[in-house]
This record gives C-alpha cells, sequence and structure tokens, in this order.
C-alpha cells in the first residue's frame, strides 16, 4: 500500500513537472498540440508558408481597448504608472499631490481601487458591433505588468486582484459569439524597464519581491533569461485563449528578443494549423513585412503597400486608456482615415479607453455608432475589397507617418480613394458637391477596353449620369446625400479595371534582414 502511494505520488509529480517544463522550462522544445511543426524559427522558412488570413485582409476595421489599473488616476495618459516614478515629470508631481509620495502610495496600490464594477462586455460588444468593427483587440497585459486574464505565470492579474474577473476570457466568449474575431496584445516585453524610474529615489519599486514592477532593467536592455520569460508568458496566452491576433509594442525587436520572437511565431503558426484558423501577427519594426503585419502607430503609410500592414490609433488624441479632459477626433476624421488607409492596402485598428469602472464614455460610443452607421451605408466600398494600381487623386496633402494623424486633413470632392471588388470599382469621393465628380484617374486610355455596365451612389436610389472623357469619368451627384462624411460611386465594368498593382514595401523594417 505504501509503495503504491509513493509510486502514485512520484507519478503526479513527474506529470506537473513535465507540464511545467513544456509552459515554462524548455520553451525551445514546446510543440504544437498536435504536434505540427510546418513553421521553423525562421524568416525564409515562414515567408514560404505564411498566407494572410482572409478575415483579416477583409476586415479592414478593429477596435484596440487599453483598460487596466492605470484608468483609475486618469491622469495625463497610460504611462502614468512610469511617470509617476521619473523625478520631475508633470505626473511624478502630481501623484505625490493627489495620492502621496511613491514610497507610501505605489502603483500597486491602484490595482484595489480598480474594481471594473459596472463593466458589462454585452454592452461593450454591442457597440463594437455597431461601429462595424470586424475584429476587437483587448491589451491582456500593458507595460504596467498587471494581467488582465487569469494567468498561471503572473499573480498580478484581474482574477486574483482588482476586479476578480477574467476580463480577456469574458471578451473572448462574447466577442466569438457575436461572429466578431478575437485577439489581444501584450506588452510584457516593456514592462522589464517600464518601472526602472523608481530605483533613484525612495519608493515602492525598490522592494524587490514585488515581481509587478519587472526586472528593472536600465533602459531597453534585456538578458536571454528575460527572453525566456516573456516567451514563456506569450505561450500562455496563445495556449489559454487561441486569439486570432496577437499585436505587440515596439520592442519586440531587440536583438536578444529576436530569437526568442521568431520561435513565438514558429509556434504560433503551428498552433494555428491545428486549430484550423488563420492568425495575424503585428509589430511595429524589425520583422519583414511578408511574415506578419506591419503596424504604423497614430499614422498613415503615404503610398499603397505590397503587403497588408495596419495603423493603431485611438479616438483619444492625448491617451489610448481613459484619462479626465480626454479631446475625441471626430467620425469624419476618422472615416476619411479608414477610407485613405483600405486604399492603400491597409487596416484600421481603433482604441478607446473605458473607465475604471467600466463603462465606455458616451462621447466615444457616439462616435463609434457614427462609423457603424456609415460602414451600414458604405460597406460595399470597404469590406473585402482590393486595391487598384493607385490608391487615389486629389488636391489635399494628407499627414503621413508615425504620431501624425492627430490634425484631421480638409478634404474636398477632388480628393477621391479607389477601392475594388471583382468587376466593381469604387471611387469615395471625401466630400460632398452639388455639381459633378471628375475623375481624372478613369479617362478613355485607361478604360477603353471596358464598358461600363452600370454607375451608383452607396445609399442612393437617384440615377447617376455618367460621361466618359478625354480628361475622366464625369459622374453627376445626386440631390440628397446618402449619408455623411464620405461617399461611394460604385461604377461596374464588364472586366477588371487594370490589375492590383501594389507598391513594394520600402519601410525601414526591412533593413533589419540584412
Amino acid at each position: 500500500m505504501k509503495k503504491s502511494f509513493i509510486f502514485l505520488l512520484t507519478a503526479i509529480i513527474l506529470l506537473s513537472c513535465q507540464s511545467t517544463k513544456k509552459l515554462a522550462c524548455n520553451i525551445e522544445s514546446v510543440a504544437s498540440p498536435k504536434g505540427t511543426d510546418v513553421f521553423q524559427p525562421n524568416w525564409d522558412n515562414i515567408a514560404e508558408n505564411y498566407k494572410f488570413p482572409d478575415w483579416f485582409v477583409d476586415g479592414k476595421f478593429g477596435i484596440f481597448i487599453h483598460w487596466g489599473p492605470y484608468s483609475v488616476p486618469a491622469f495625463n495618459n497610460e504611462w502614468y504608472a512610469r511617470h509617476m516614478y521619473l523625478k520631475d515629470h508633470k505626473v511624478y508631481k502630481h501623484h505625490i499631490e493627489t495620492w502621496g509620495p511613491q514610497e507610501k502610495f505605489g502603483y500597486k496600490d491602484f490595482i484595489p481601487l480598480f474594481k471594473a464594477e459596472k463593466f458589462n462586455v454585452k454592452e461593450w460588444v454591442e457597440v463594437f458591433k455597431k461601429s462595424g468593427a470586424k475584429y476587437v483587440v483587448p491589451v491582456a497585459e500593458h507595460h504596467d505588468g498587471f494581467s488582465m486574464y487569469n494567468s498561471d505565470l503572473n499573480e498580478w492579474n484581474s482574477v486574483k486582484m482588482g476586479p476578480k474577473k477574467d476580463i480577456i476570457g469574458a471578451l473572448k466568449k462574447e466577442l466569438e459569439k457575436e461572429g466578431l474575431v478575437f485577439g489581444l496584445s501584450t506588452h510584457k516585453a516593456e514592462n522589464a524597464w517600464f518601472f526602472n524610474g523608481g530605483m533613484d529615489f525612495p519608493s515602492d519599486v525598490q522592494d524587490t519581491t514585488l515581481s509587478l514592477y519587472g526586472r528593472r532593467y536600465k533602459n531597453e536592455k534585456y538578458t536571454d533569461n528575460f527572453a525566456r520569460e516573456w516567451l514563456t508568458h506569450t505561450y500562455e496566452l496563445i495556449n489559454k485563449y487561441k486569439p486570432k491576433l496577437i499585436w505587440f509594442d515596439w520592442t519586440v525587436n531587440n536583438c536578444v528578443l529576436m530569437p526568442y520572437f521568431n520561435k513565438f511565431m514558429a509556434y504560433y503558426y503551428n498552433n494555428a494549423l491545428d486549430w484550423g484558423e488563420g492568425v495575424v501577427v503585428n509589430t511595429k519594426q524589425g520583422y519583414p513585412t511578408n511574415i506578419q503585419v506591419w503596424d504604423m502607430e497614430r499614422g498613415k503609410s503615404g503610398k499603397m503597400m505590397q503587403f497588408p500592414w495596419q495603423t493603431d490609433t485611438s479616438v483619444g488624441k492625448k491617451s489610448w486608456a481613459y484619462v479626465d479632459g480626454e479631446v475625441n477626433k471626430t467620425p469624419e476624421q476618422i472615416v476619411h482615415d479608414l477610407i485613405d488607409i483600405v486604399s492603400k492596402n491597409g487596416n484600421l485598428l481603433l482604441n478607446i479607453g473605458p473607465r475604471a469602472d467600466g463603462t465606455i464614455t458616451e462621447e466615444q460610443k457616439s462616435i463609434l455608432l457614427s462609423i457603424g452607421k456609415w460602414l451600414e451605408v458604405n460597406g460595399d466600398a470597404i469590406y473585402g475589397t482590393r486595391c487598384w494600381k493607385k490608391f487615389g487623386e486629389g488636391d489635399a496633402n494628407p499627414t503621413k507617418g508615425t504620431f501624425s494623424d492627430n490634425k484631421a486633413t480638409a478634404y474636398t470632392a477632388r480628393d477621391i480613394r479607389f477601392t475594388t471588388k471583382g468587376n466593381d470599382f469604387y471611387a469615395i469621393a471625401l466630400n460632398w458637391d452639388k455639381n459633378e465628380l471628375l475623375i481624372t484617374s478613369l479617362d478613355k486610355e485607361t478604360i477603353a477596353d471596358a464598358e461600363i455596365l452600370s454607375v451608383s451612389l452607396l445609399g442612393s436610389k437617384e440615377q447617376i449620369k455618367w460621361t466618359k472623357t478625354d480628361k475622366g469619368l464625369k459622374l453627376s451627384f445626386p440631390k440628397n446625400k446618402p449619408c455623411d462624411y464620405a461617399y461611394s460611386f460604385k461604377i461596374t465594368f464588364n472586366k477588371k479595371v487594370g490589375e492590383h498593382l501594389r507598391s513594394e514595401a520600402t519601410n525601414e523594417v526591412m533593413k533589419y534582414r540584412e
């Protein structure tokens, strides 16, 4: 009896150790559930086998969510956790004046105040669905190190503390129930150094037993030991939640992290094969644009890109998370940006910042619903479309590049963006004109061999008059506007007009491969 008990106990311990090793200790040997090994951790292999999934290429529009303990102080921006430990920063001074010195009230002390008592996942998802978004990406863990999910590896999580709920799990369940694609973001890499300012003066960051505050590295320097920790935590998210998209911030391009990131991609893509799903990885720089989706923060590309790409930006101009006194963009600006991005082979990931109690502000909710109303009318010109040989025409000079989109561009009806779907060609005018629209890109030479079967304006039943001219295709505007912000003319040809010639991506991320 005693020997049997010892044998049974030993077997349990061994199984437990093997399970732990699979996730944490021996990460190099972790395989996907069915043992798929199509993808290997090198860029040539991944490029040969990876395909951008249709749900992403067709979906065009997603919602990003920044929500966590940083929503409690609701001051300045979502980097409150770092700035409160940087001497002479305005957040440092604000924190002392409002909450007390950092050695007595540290960032960890916001967690019990982050209760999410009014969080209603059904209401959130209903708003997201009405906005016209096709995928949703909540932040699973921000730079602050607090996990918004049921983590076995991080005790500082929303199930054990704060809301006492698996926020990521709840969102996944409801989103998939409503037919939206579930993704997530993880900023674990940035946590390693995020709180290092608190080591320069008396603060709770100097209590190294508090794992919330990460490694406290100076600047963005990493070690292999941390890289293994990062990879283990990322595997946990894949194994527990099966997201179809994982978004990363900028430091995953670090030379120490990069080999581990390649292992992550191989593991994630192999798992996706076993799930029978197409998945997407987002990074800002450092990785080829044909093995993952290049993401540009708060800005747009100035040209078409060869491979699908994405803009991530926020409704709020000041912060990604909720802050008092936020200034929000207008629905018109966001719709214009969406159209411009889609015409260049991109997607828009638009962020909102809920309050600490779990409510979405009425202004941000109204903006999302206004975007949804526009997409109800014009969705055919956005969803499932592809680029033409040029993205558009016009006089305006829109902003481009990162951190450039807070200022709206003033467009006229001469500013037009193009999308295509089969034999349908969409010319989206970014303003209204009572008279006519001349599309110079569709001159007689360009469409000489193509017969126009019909011309209409999405959302309008009025007849659209059209004429082929040497200068371009001339269209009439109807008497009544079918919607606000922008207007989509649908031109159906008897065959495709030109080839989908996308320009090659020449952005800086490619240099990291050399």
